[in-house]
């Protein structure tokens, strides 16, 4: 998307990985200070800088990630927030 115009993003916007059906953050900041990314705060690992060339769709308020395009920390991160998860709770 670097080369396209970036559709509208929000504060508080969910955020999608294209390989999860279930949410992994939300958006906290949309190019903070200038620059071309979005502040994501994932669930018990904290708030992540995401380029916005990451980003591969924005629809109904649901901004969706390429995974592949993330850094690794981040995708660590994804991974352990939702590993901690207790199914049936």
């Amino acid at each position: 998307m670097a080369t396209e115009k970036l559709p509208f993003v929000d504060i508080g916007f969910h955020v999608f990985l294209d390989t999860r059906p279930e949410e992994v953050g939300a958006v906290r900041d949309v190019a903070p200070g200038g620059r071309p990314e979005l502040l994501v705060y994932i669930e018990n690992a904290g708030d992540f800088r995401v380029p916005l060339s990451a980003v591969k769709a924005v629809l109904e308020e649901k901004v969706v990630l390429a995974a592949s395009q993330l850094p690794a920390e981040l995708s660590a991160a994804i991974e352990r927030a939702h590993g901690a998860e207790q199914p049936g709770l």
